[in-house]
């Protein structure tokens, strides 16, 4: 079938923060987790505070919690993404050095990345396309290989209408077989070497609007 993002208009899927939702579903009270720039901060804001998450920033923070208000932002305050962010209660502050430490020994319990190609051996791809200037691959080589699970945040298509979710990573890899789980706008899908575990599709979406009929199995 035509790989196409063509009729998934009409099927809307899970918005940006029901796919964030879907993921605090999956997180553990009382652990430490890292969030990459972009898609994955809005989990930063919308997670309830008795889960007792404490959120760790690269750039030496722990106990990021969300967005400041005009009142509380400070230009100095911010995640790896250089965005402002609040703190709650007990959170701290560490030099680089200290904080990939606790990525690099094992100290992180799940991160959430964003991607640009999964493939089904849970090989993963966010980092940089050849040809198109590059920003850098920050802590993501550290994280996928330090942090104890790892779930990627994406859409299931490009804006180019490709699926992300393919049978071998065509672009230049961030890490091996690391990748626990994958969220997208159309569900939530685990890698299996040969294909795709479909765990769970939202609403109103069928097996044939996720891809290739052959890589998805629910």
């Amino acid at each position: 079938m035509n790989t196409k993002n063509e009729t998934i208009n009409v099927r809307q899927g899970w918005s940006k923060f029901r796919m964030a939702d879907e993921i605090i579903e999956l997180i553990e009270p009382n652990s430490s987790l890292n969030l990459g720039i972009g898609m994955p901060t809005l989990i930063a804001e919308r997670m309830p505070r008795e889960k007792r998450v404490f959120i760790h920033s690269e750039n030496g923070v722990l106990g990021v919690s969300g967005r400041p208000t005009r009142q509380t932002v400070s230009p100095t305050l911010i995640n790896a993404g250089k965005e402002t962010i609040s703190i709650g209660p007990g959170a701290s502050f560490f030099d680089s050095a200290l904080s990939f430490g606790m990525i690099r020994g094992g100290h992180i319990d799940m991160c959430v990345l964003g991607g640009m190609e999964v493939d089904c051996a849970g090989n993963l791809a966010n980092w940089m396309i050849p040809g198109k200037k590059v920003t850098g691959m920050g802590g993501a080589m550290d994280l996928v290989n330090g942090a104890k699970q790892i779930i990627v945040m994406l859409t299931h298509f490009s804006k180019d209408g490709d699926v992300k979710l393919v049978k071998q990573c065509s672009l230049p890899l961030t890490g091996k077989a690391v990748v626990d789980l994958v969220v997208t706008d159309l569900g939530i899908f685990r890698p299996a070497m040969t294909h795709f575990v479909v765990e769970k599709m939202a609403d109103g979406i069928g097996l044939d609007d996720l891809g290739p009929r052959d890589l998805f199995f629910a």
